[in-house]
């Protein structure tokens, strides 16, 4: 019997294990970057009160040897009456803690939601959140029960040839790492296989309401290098959402000129190096180079180009303007992060190191403004082609790097070198002489002193999970949170190991729904920091708000009617940003960086 109710699957629950789990449970409920849903605190409750509950077992049995060497009396005692007592007090314990903590943790939420404007849910659906993470927790103990069953007849068996200790080592290592290999290994082979043939079906659809253009300054025309049919998804939305010379000069008030938008789909060539190499004899065919401003921008994971950022350069500059992309992969930007996101940054200084070739050997002064853009992922690999701030100043007229994740090299530097007094949220480097962190555009003008040209921007905001997620939260308290917090997020929110990790996490989920403003929705504020980083000559504030507000209509589907011309062909505003919003929100965030 005695081994039959060590190998049970179901023995009873260790006391250290249930204090830990009980506080970790509660602990997931504190406030974290965004709001979360019920069901998402649910999830998160429960991984976190499985991951408290083994934190406890490691530790009661790290403490049993030393209670074995107590008086015979005490353990007898404690055998007698002292586990039941203790079990009562820890299960009363554990209820009012956890009760409690929901409380709080809902009027957290809800303190969340009315922060960032949004209308907080019924409070009542909270109540859902403690069998979630019960049905979760229950489900994660009875797998690493099963495993240590398996670890423990393994462990019997090797006894057979091998000193007990060594065998049961052995037999312990050998389940963890099989467990890690058919998770790790063949699951997530099989899963990445899966996910690889799905996105890249998705990838040869075309959003409703996009249809190929036939100016010849876009690519997928008749007239192109780059076939319609090899753009990709997201690279058919860009070409053929190019603003047309009418709605371009009913903003400037002067005659416009059809814009250039060049793009080179994963189909498109065979390699990076192919694909950047035809991007560029597609900027020649176009006169990209002849142009008053030139962009290189980086995609997220699918090839999603932010349709604001393109578009404001375009109404700035009156079409007088060649944007330039290619497509490095079509999964989504949280998948391509982790599993090839060497392409992203080989993507990014490929196509940034051809164009510069081109660039340079014109004449200085018939050089068009070469800008660099980059926004999450994006970010991520756009300024992998610069070594520093120098580097930026002497190859680019200024770039724009959004909401970039804690992972960009070159953004890392940057703020750790920050200026002595400002914080790792809002950073001032080298008193702001190139390199400028804005949470808002307004901090912009922040520092005081000279701004010169070539201007860099960061936009990051302090409620952005995916500017701050990094492996590092699971043992290591970030600078952010033992600063003031931003003026997006709650002033009592605390690091806790491995509890923020688990939630930021949770966070990146909805970052992108966010309004504008909070979380990864940048809306907006890219035109704003395009008007400080290169406006045209005359530009002011008052253009800036107009083309913030026609933008935004624009992308909504909102913008009138108009009929074609040759610099557009017709299509649907609204099913371009809808399915630009599909491959960000339901192609699993696509746009998500990481």
């Amino acid at each position: 019997m005695g081994e039959r109710q060590r190998l049970r699957l179901n023995p009873p629950l260790d006391t250290a294990g249930i204090v830990l789990a009980a506080t970790f449970f509660s602990l997931s409920l504190t406030p974290s970057l965004l709001p979360r849903p019920w069901t998402l605190q649910g999830i998160i409750a429960g991984v976190l009160t499985a991951t408290g509950y083994l934190m406890g077992v490691f530790a009661g049995a790290l403490l049993r040897p030393a209670a074995a060497r107590l008086p015979a009396r005490w353990r007898a005692a404690w055998n007698r009456t002292g586990r039941r007592r203790v079990r009562r007090l820890v299960a009363t314990f554990g209820c009012g803690l956890g009760a409690a903590s929901l409380v709080l943790g809902v009027r957290a939420q809800q303190d969340i939601y009315v922060m960032m404007g949004l209308d907080p849910p019924e409070r009542l659906n909270y109540l859902g959140v403690p069998l979630i993470a019960a049905a979760l927790f229950l489900a994660l103990l009875a797998a690493a029960r099963a495993l240590r069953i398996a670890a423990r007849a393994l462990g019997r068996l090797l006894g057979r040839w091998f000193p007990a200790t060594a065998a049961q080592f052995a037999a312990g290592l050998g389940v963890g790492v099989l467990a890690v290999f058919l998770t790790d290994g063949i699951l997530a082979e099989a899963l990445l296989k899966g996910a690889d043939r799905s996105f890249a079906a998705i990838n040869t659809e075309t959003a409703p309401g996009v249809t190929p253009p036939v100016a010849a300054t876009l690519s997928g025309s008749p007239s192109s290098l780059v076939s319609w049919a090899s753009l990709g998804l997201e690279g058919r939305a860009f070409a053929a959402d190019a603003p047309s010379v009418g709605e371009l000069s009913r903003f400037s008030g002067r005659t416009a000129v059809a814009p250039i938008r060049v793009y080179a789909g994963l189909d498109s060539a065979e390699t990076t190096r192919e694909r950047a190499a035809l991007a560029v004899r597609e900027l020649e065919r176009t006169g990209a180079f002849g142009r008053r401003v030139l962009c290189v921008i980086t995609t997220t994971g699918t090839g999603w180009v932010d349709p604001q950022a393109a578009a404001a350069l375009e109404f700035m500059y009156g079409g007088d303007t060649a944007l330039v992309s290619m497509q490095y992969s079509y999964l989504p930007s949280w998948l391509s992060f982790l599993v090839d996101r060497e392409r992203a940054m080989t993507a990014g200084r490929e196509l940034f190191d051809q164009v510069y070739a081109r660039w340079s050997k014109l004449p200085a002064g018939h050089r068009p403004k070469l800008l660099v853009f980059g926004e999450s992922l994006g970010a991520f690999g756009a300024e992998s082609a610069f070594g520093g701030d120098r580097d930026l100043r002497e190859r680019t007229d200024g770039a724009l790097f959004v909401g970039p994740p804690d992972s960009s090299a070159l953004w890392r530097r940057l703020v750790d070198g920050r200026d002595p007094g400002s914080g790792e949220a809002l950073p001032v480097y080298r008193d702001g002489e190139t390199v400028r962190f804005a949470n808002h555009p307004s901090d912009l003008s922040l520092p005081a002193s000279p701004w010169n040209a070539p201007r860099v921007v960061y936009l990051q905001h302090p409620s952005d999970p995916i500017v701050w997620w990094t492996p590092r939260l699971v043992l290591t308290r970030p600078d952010w949170l033992e600063e003031r917090r931003g003026d997006d997020v709650l002033p009592w929110m605390r690091w806790y190991p491995f509890v923020t990790f688990w939630q930021i996490t949770a966070d990146l989920v909805f970052s992108l729904d966010a309004p504008p403003g909070h979380g990864h929705d940048y809306d907006g504020e890219v035109i704003a920091a395009w008007a400080r980083i290169a406006p045209p000559d005359g530009w002011d504030d008052g253009r800036t708000a107009a083309l913030t507000t026609l933008l935004a209509k624009r992308v909504a589907g909102q913008a009138p009617d108009e009929p074609p011309s040759e610099s557009s062909q017709p299509i649907s505003r609204a099913p371009s940003r809808v399915m630009i919003s599909g491959s960000r929100r339901a192609l699993a965030s696509s746009d998500m960086p990481w």
